[in-house]
């Protein structure tokens, strides 16, 4: 009778592979990483603007997780790495600002400072009593009124 050799049965290099693990991937020491949690519906609200708008916005938010702030000042270098250049930013944050995600207090020769709004969180212009992003002069809004009609 044949004697079986259990070393004939084992795998070449002798371990067992283990299978991919099933979370999702981690970032290293050292790396960077998004930091949340985001709620959904900005990013979702975000995500259908035109441009770079959605690029503009996760940097604006990888900003805040860094500093732990919901003001931060959105530099050139926090868009480097993402081919966005800074009249794409420019438009990214305006279309941002009129979709009501971010507020931005811009001053020449300065990064502009963006704050994070929560959605359908007033801006500080319509605090201050001023017109907000995307409110009508009142004979506009009564044009349109007449238009309905």
């Amino acid at each position: 009778m044949d004697t079986i050799d259990p070393k004939r049965l084992s795998l070449p290099g002798g371990s067992i592979p283990k299978p991919p693990s099933q979370k999702p991937p981690r970032h290293k020491a050292g790396e960077k990483f998004l930091r949340g949690p985001i709620p959904w519906k900005w990013l979702a609200q975000a995500a259908r603007l035109p441009g770079k708008a959605f690029q503009v916005a996760i940097a604006v938010w990888f900003l805040a997780g860094i500093k732990d702030r919901r003001t931060v000042a959105l530099s050139g270098s926090a868009l480097r790495g993402m081919e966005v250049d800074r009249f794409a930013t420019y438009r990214g944050l305006r279309a941002l600002e009129r979709a009501g995600l971010v507020s931005v207090s811009r001053h020449v020769g300065r990064s502009p400072m963006v704050t994070i709004l929560n959605l359908g969180e007033a801006t500080p212009e319509d605090e201050e009593g001023g017109l907000g992003h995307g409110d009508l002069l009142p004979e506009v809004q009564h044009l349109d009124a007449l238009a309905l009609y």
